[in-house]
């Protein structure tokens, strides 16, 4: 597959998944449904970086921190919700 079409696979990708965000912000704001946007926001990292980066052939340590960067922010924002609550 050509490097534009994969862009605009991962770009299309990246829309859908920012309209699922939106969407799912809209129906409330339920400790289920939060823990669901931080997974779609996961999502979108790792699109990003295996997609516009082009990290999918990087070392293996350069693609893991770039993964694990977005599971431990979303970790983090998912800790600090539930004790505010």
């Amino acid at each position: 597959m050509s490097v534009s079409r994969v862009l605009l696979a991962c770009w299309a990708a990246l829309a859908t998944l920012s309209v699922c965000t939106v969407v799912l912000a809209h129906v409330g704001a339920t400790s289920l449904l939060s823990m669901a946007i931080l997974l779609v926001a996961v999502g979108k990292a790792w699109l990003i970086t295996d997609g516009f980066m082009e990290m999918r052939h990087a070392p293996r340590l350069w693609r893991r921190l770039m993964l694990s960067w977005a599971l431990v922010l979303a970790a983090v924002v998912g800790l600090t919700l539930e004790v505010v609550r």
